[in-house]
């Protein structure tokens, strides 16, 4: 009886122990094998990135990286001799951006879990030296799933108003103030939609009155307006409503007119 009971204790801790050190998905990796450079979570990469502990590049192509990328991430230029298919960022160019120190923290994020890009730019960083490259393997779709906003350049922005005739531009200045000077095809949005919670008053309204795109959650989302933390904090709160294509423009709205003619 006393083995019995000592073999089902023993079951228990375990599977506490289990329990404990269970992941969950902000702490995941693909975890690939044979890898020659780690991977890095979600939650890892928030915290670098509040931290400022390491070099984050994006190394897609300059239009993707325009239109959405993670706020505070660098991107380079492809690099010389390579292909759209086969797509290398420009090595040289990191070393310049990391001041000559191979020992600098770099992240690199691509495209997601079946993107090869920030795998081969890893390989030919280690090639030149460096020692330090990680990945955020689960790149920036995985980035938007678990709530994270991108941020829109100005060119991207560009591409978009000429482009995707479905995105939807949300204006966060007072309706009085927008009216003025407006952006076409905006609509305005209350900072209030980020106050109370999911699914408060005020965001509810922005679902029912044809603000935010009810008919598909992966319509392109660009907030925007003169006031960055107002805009930040109303994308962020719009992301938290289960949209997957949320970014913000960091500059003022008049920067936004001038960028999409």
């Amino acid at each position: 009886m006393n083995v019995r009971i000592g073999f089902l204790l023993l079951l228990v801790a375990s599977g506490l122990s289990l329990a404990q050190s269970a992941q969950n998905i902000q702490t995941a990796t693909l975890a690939e094998r044979a890898a020659k450079t780690p991977e890095i979570s979600t939650e890892e990469l928030r915290r670098i990135l509040a931290d400022n502990t390491a070099l984050v590049l994006d190394v897609r192509p300059a239009m993707e990286y325009a239109t959405s990328h993670i706020p505070e991430a660098l991107n380079v230029a492809q690099g010389p001799g390579t292909s759209k298919a086969l797509y290398v960022s420009d090595v040289a160019e990191i070393e310049r951006l990391a001041a000559g120190d191979k020992n600098k923290a770099l992240v690199l994020y691509c495209n997601g879990p079946f993107c090869g890009k920030s795998k081969r730019v890893a390989d030919e960083l280690l090639a030149a030296g460096f020692k330090n490259v990680k990945r955020y393997q689960l790149g920036i779709p995985v980035w938007r799933a678990l709530g994270g906003v991108t941020q829109i350049e100005p060119e991207g922005a560009r591409y978009v108003m000429q482009n995707d005739q479905t995105a939807v531009w949300l204006d966060a200045r007072p309706a009085a103030e927008a009216a003025t000077s407006p952006v076409p095809r905006s609509k305005t949005i209350s900072i209030h939609v980020a106050s109370g919670g999911k699914d408060n008053p005020p965001m509810q309204k922005a679902k029912n009155d044809g603000t935010l795109p009810m008919d598909d959650h992966n319509t392109r989302i660009i907030v925007f307006g003169d006031d960055p933390n107002t805009v930040r904090t109303i994308a962020d709160a719009v992301v938290k409503e289960a949209f997957h294509n949320v970014s913000f423009f960091a500059g003022k709205a008049a920067d936004l007119t001038r960028a999409a003619k």
